[in-house]
């Protein structure tokens, strides 16, 4: 069997169809492909689709402490991109709940009006130096990584501050059992923010 060449699309199911749209085209810059009352088909690239959005009315609630998908995640060019997408979210109200460097990546995420998870992120290193970082000791020790500020980042980065410095991994202290970095599951669940 041969492997897919790329990840196509994702359908989102949702009682807040009008919600849903605007949140989704304003997070991704994405124009409706075909748009109608039941199903809308999204896009931010030549691709025909890359989001659909499905209205169902009488939808429960996602339950957040159930099995499914933990989020999807959306790689930017470059960490002007990242920074820049940031801020124009932030314009809208649209903020992070979390920013975080994970040691390969720099990221963003974010809550969609039903609650899923969406992270926006830059590689800030290469695919050999990553694989290396994976199967380092810091990695095994924190598998998630460490918290960051990104109005502090990006104060930086603009005062002129290298991309090397502004993206520096340093490692944090293994949490205890039962602390907020231990159990990040139960840190990162919650309602929907925007």
């Amino acid at each position: 069997m041969a492997s897919p060449i790329k990840f196509a699309h994702v359908v989102f199911r949702t009682s807040r169809y009008d919600e849903m749209l605007r949140w989704w085209c304003t997070v991704l810059e994405a124009t409706p492909r075909h748009a109608s009352d039941f199903i809308t088909f999204l896009s931010y690239d030549d691709e025909h689709h890359r989001v659909a959005i499905v209205n169902f009315p009488d939808l429960a609630p996602a339950n957040p402490r159930s099995a499914g998908v933990e989020h999807i995640a959306y790689t930017l060019a470059s960490l002007d991109d990242l920074f820049g997408n940031h801020q124009r979210l932030a314009g809208m109200g649209i903020t992070p709940y979390w920013t975080i460097n994970h040691g390969m990546t720099l990221s963003a995420y974010y809550r969609d009006p039903d609650g899923n998870q969406v992270e926006f992120q830059i590689d800030i290193t290469d695919l050999d130096q990553a694989d290396a970082f994976m199967r380092s000791d810091a990695f095994a020790a924190n598998p998630i990584g460490i918290d960051v500020d990104f109005d502090d980042l990006i104060v930086r980065y603009r005062s002129g501050e290298s991309f090397d410095s502004v993206t520096a991994y340093q490692e944090a202290p293994v949490a205890a059992a039962g602390s907020e970095r231990a159990d990040v599951a139960d840190a990162r669940v919650g309602s929907a923010t925007e």
